[in-house]
């Protein structure tokens, strides 16, 4: 891979996972941008936690946990949360493969979806609140790079689910183990740094990351038999909430 291509996958991977105008052409094979997730994990990261320390200022904490949510969905445009929402429609609403991912599909939202939003995102509020308390900046930063290099983790070890192809093939069809291990490498050397080498914690927010990825991969294989662009975006969120529990859990 040339430097001009690993430069495209930057801007690739900057356009896919944020709502950012980022000038550039985008990479040839968009699997490239894989390698790039966790570095604009962790650019999404320090924008939600300093949008958090900026609100904690006022000394109202529940508003500084409220900026850190809102950042990342203003600044990815809800791209993953709508993931997550049509994962719960078509898990829950499909009786069959087929089922789960047409309702997937669907751009509308049901009741399994607006319920699975409401309760992570609350979830997400409550955990990012009590790190706010901790002065625990780095961990939630560290939830967003994580969330974004366990799309790495799916991505390079399941099958695209849908045979006529959707947004996220390009992505999941050129992701192999060097995806993975570099990113995992990378993420965590950025999570030491982020949690200031403290093990204990670090562990704890992998342990969440890893768990909420393997949770969320079995199920996606057994109601759709791979992944998508949607399965994707919902571990994004997933990921993201187990890590802000997991480190406000373990931070007290």
């Amino acid at each position: 891979m040339t430097m001009m291509e690993a430069f495209r996958g930057l801007v690739t991977a900057f356009r896919t996972l944020t709502v950012l105008p980022v000038p550039g052409k985008d990479a040839l094979r968009f699997s490239t941008a894989l390698y790039w997730f966790p570095l604009v994990g962790l650019f999404l990261g320090a924008l939600q936690a300093f949008c958090a320390y900026a609100a904690a200022s006022t000394g109202w904490h529940e508003l500084a946990g409220f900026a850190a949510v809102l950042a990342g969905v203003l600044l990815t445009r809800g791209l993953h949360a709508d993931g997550l929402a049509d994962l719960a429609d078509g898990f829950w609403g499909g009786k069959d493969r087929q089922a789960v991912l047409r309702i997937m599909k669907d751009p509308n939202v049901g009741s399994f979806g607006a319920l699975s939003l409401v309760l992570v995102f609350l979830l997400k509020w409550i955990a990012a609140v009590k790190l706010v308390d901790l002065h625990a900046y780095g961990a939630i930063a560290s939830g967003v790079l994580l969330a974004r290099w366990v799309q790495v983790l799916l991505a390079s070890s399941m099958p695209y689910a849908r045979s006529e192809g959707g947004t996220a093939q390009a992505f999941v069809a050129g992701a192999g183990r060097s995806h993975l291990v570099l990113t995992s490498l990378s993420s965590t050397a950025l999570l030491l740094l982020l949690l200031q080498a403290d093990l204990r914690l670090a562990g704890v927010a992998l342990a969440a990351a890893v768990m909420s990825a393997l949770a969320t991969g079995l199920i996606a294989r057994r109601k759709a038999g791979g992944v998508t662009g949607d399965v994707l975006g919902a571990v994004s969120e997933l990921t993201e909430t187990a890590v802000w529990i997991g480190c406000a859990i373990i931070g007290r």
